[in-house]
């Protein structure tokens, strides 16, 4: 009986690595090949900047394309959470359809190459996820099991897209179940995160370098400026939140889909030619990087909020993590005029707690600042983190009931602590 047991859990050994493998191999490969193609529409974007014009009919052949092709995944990453609930709760979830990861894949880089403001986790957490369930037969996965492949997916494609592996898999975990976190869960996931991060490394895929290079005592005032600097950035991440529902309702009143992405590729094209400015489309990782070493604009940080809400409620792809460092870096760079901590510090600080607030995975964006920034700035990134999850409202940018529920529960508790 014990050497039969032993053989299970053997043979359950081998099919898990192997599938850890497996998906990390294929989201990697497909993370790097996106990110590549990225690079190079961005940069023939900036060579040739007369296709901003032709925004509007970008938006129009990716707005068909979901329309006669894509209708349930244009709900982007919601759609795997969702399933992924489903399978959770029982109910009947049909398997995420592979027409997904073209369709993002293609639609994302139709979106920068034309001038929209968006990010590329979002593409890379989409293929992840619906690479992974199309395995669920191939390997005649259960619902448990099922569940777990999901999480390693989108551990793959985000760890693959920022050279995060760590912060990947607790961002799955986060998204997905953090109220049932298991222990097989995490280590599968953080094993397909690795699997997949050095996969996109091995197709030569260099990920964009930040440093906080000076850290302050970590004293009472320092830490009570820190925590004004996490509110605002939680603030930040609620006016996200908000612009992006706002223009999701208006965009509703279009009731042919397909025109919505063709009347704010307008609106996005018109901002760009009359502005002359393409600072705030595509990914800025410029601004961001310039963030840490020099002033950045005064109002950079609230056109970028507003560019990108428009741009993703309108119906085009990618993702919002992007824009959200975007967001935090160029915010927290100005905070400097009253904040008296270091500028690097202040936008990296910022960089990952407007994510912590908009997305409510507030784990994954205190161990994302310090894979990016080092332990020695993780008090400070913390509790900005914390802060700004907080105070950026009772929802976020992923449908995700349970995250809600738990922030809920979390606020009652603090409230009632203080009662006390």
């Amino acid at each position: 009986m014990q050497v039969s047991k032993l053989n299970t859990l053997f043979s359950s050994l081998v099919k898990w690595i192997l599938i850890c493998i497996i998906v990390g191999g294929i989201v990697g490969s497909a993370t790097a090949l996106f990110l590549i193609s990225l690079d190079r529409v961005t940069l023939w974007r900036s060579d040739h900047i007369w296709i901003v014009n032709f925004l509007p009919f970008i938006g129009l052949a990716i707005g068909l394309a979901y329309y006669y092709h894509g209708e349930e995944s244009k709900k982007g990453n919601n759609l795997i959470i969702e399933t992924h609930q489903n399978v959770e709760s029982g109910s009947d979830s049909k398997p995420i359809p592979f027409i997904m990861v073209p369709l993002v894949f293609f639609s994302t880089l139709l979106t920068h190459v034309g001038g929209g403001s968006a990010g590329r986790e979002g593409t890379a957490v989409q293929m992840g996820g619906a690479i992974a369930d199309q395995l669920t037969r191939l390997f005649k996965l259960n619902t448990t099991e099922r569940k777990t492949i999901l999480i390693m997916g989108i551990s793959a494609g985000f760890a693959a897209v920022f050279g995060t592996p760590i912060a990947g898999a607790i961002f799955a975990l986060e998204i997905m179940s953090l109220k049932k976190i298991k222990q097989a869960d995490l280590l599968l996931s953080i094993y397909t995160a690795y699997c997949a991060h050095y996969i996109c490394l091995a197709w030569q895929v260099k990920h964009t370098i930040y440093s906080i290079t000076t850290i302050p005592s970590i004293s009472f005032t320092n830490l009570a400026w820190t925590m004004v600097a996490g509110l605002i950035f939680g603030l930040a991440a609620f006016v996200f939140i908000y612009l992006g529902k706002l223009f999701e309702i208006l965009f509703s009143k279009v009731k042919f889909a397909p025109l919505r992405p063709f009347i704010g590729g307008v609106f996005i094209a018109l901002f760009i030619v009359l502005f002359n400015s393409t600072q705030y489309i595509g990914l800025g990782i410029p601004s961001i990087s310039n963030a840490f070493i020099s002033p950045a604009g005064n109002f950079d940080f609230i056109i970028k909020i507003i560019i990108t809400s428009f741009t993703l409620s309108a119906g085009f792809k990618g993702g919002e993590v992007t824009p959200l460092f975007f967001i935090g870096a160029t915010l927290g760079n100005i905070l400097i005029w009253f904040i008296p901590l270091p500028m690097a510090l202040l936008a990296g600080m910022g960089f990952v707690a407007v994510f912590a607030g908009a997305t409510n995975c507030i784990i994954a964006s205190i161990v994302l600042g310090i894979e990016l920034f080092g332990l020695s700035s993780g008090i400070f990134i913390g509790l900005a983190c914390i802060m700004a999850y907080f105070t950026s409202g009772m929802t976020g940018i992923y449908a995700s009931p349970m995250k809600q529920n738990l922030k809920y529960q979390l606020h009652e508790s603090v409230k009632n602590i203080f009662k006390i």
